[in-house]
């Protein structure tokens, strides 16, 4: 599994899917300052990238969740991944809206679902897991037995980590922040100076001294 979430960052690396600019801190939705960003929608303009992706959640699947009845995918970035892993399954599949339509059937989670199902909900990146965590309750809601989430990438940050212990949901990624940080180095995508700094911001994220420091030198 090492060797596939690090040929995992490298793939996000090489294509920007993850970008890391800790001397030009992104600031996210959230107002954080951070430096690093990742958007793996990226991932879908690039077919040999996304397929590895499908068949790496392919097999974490069997080997964390063992069978499953349905694959859920969140909107909108978890669709297209949780398309593919169902196909390649040869299982249904449902998506789950951030809340419930306004109109029509008003519904939050779209397709087909039956009580006592069990679900593997498929997201692109675990940040704060504030969404995908929302995603669940409205599967649990509907009567699906959830039996974990699977993602592309976590920051790995405390705070999700937390979230998802309290919700007593398991979670798994292909690849994640400390392996990313590695392959990073090795490939020279950032110096010693730049990694330090990307491991004080992880390990205190709200702290901006990290970046005063790193900005000042």
């Amino acid at each position: 599994m090492k060797q596939a979430a690090e040929q995992i960052a490298k793939h996000l690396l090489d294509i920007q899917a993850v970008i890391l600019r800790p001397d030009d801190p992104f600031t996210w939705s959230s107002g954080l300052r951070a430096p690093i960003y990742c958007d793996n929608r990226l991932t879908l303009a690039y077919p040999d990238i996304r397929k590895t992706i499908a068949h790496s959640f392919v097999e974490l699947i069997g080997q964390r969740f063992g069978d499953v009845d349905v694959i859920a995918g969140t909107a909108t970035a978890g669709i297209p991944h949780a398309a593919w892993v169902s196909d390649a399954l040869n299982l249904p599949m449902v998506y789950v809206r951030g809340s419930a339509k306004s109109h029509g059937k008003q519904q939050q989670i779209e397709g087909k679902i039956q009580l006592g199902q069990k679900a593997v909900v498929i997201e692109d990146l675990i940040s704060t897991g504030g969404s995908v965590l929302s995603a669940v309750k409205a599967l649990k809601e509907a009567g699906v037995d959830v039996v974990g989430v699977a993602a592309i990438f976590t920051y790995q940050l405390q705070q999700s980590k937390k979230q998802f212990k309290d919700a007593g949901i398991e979670v798994y990624t292909l690849s994640d922040f400390q392996t990313l940080l590695s392959v990073a180095g090795a490939e020279g995508y950032i110096d010693d100076k730049q990694s330090a700094l990307l491991g004080r911001w992880h390990d205190y994220p709200e702290n901006e001294d990290w970046m005063i420091e790193g900005l000042a030198k």
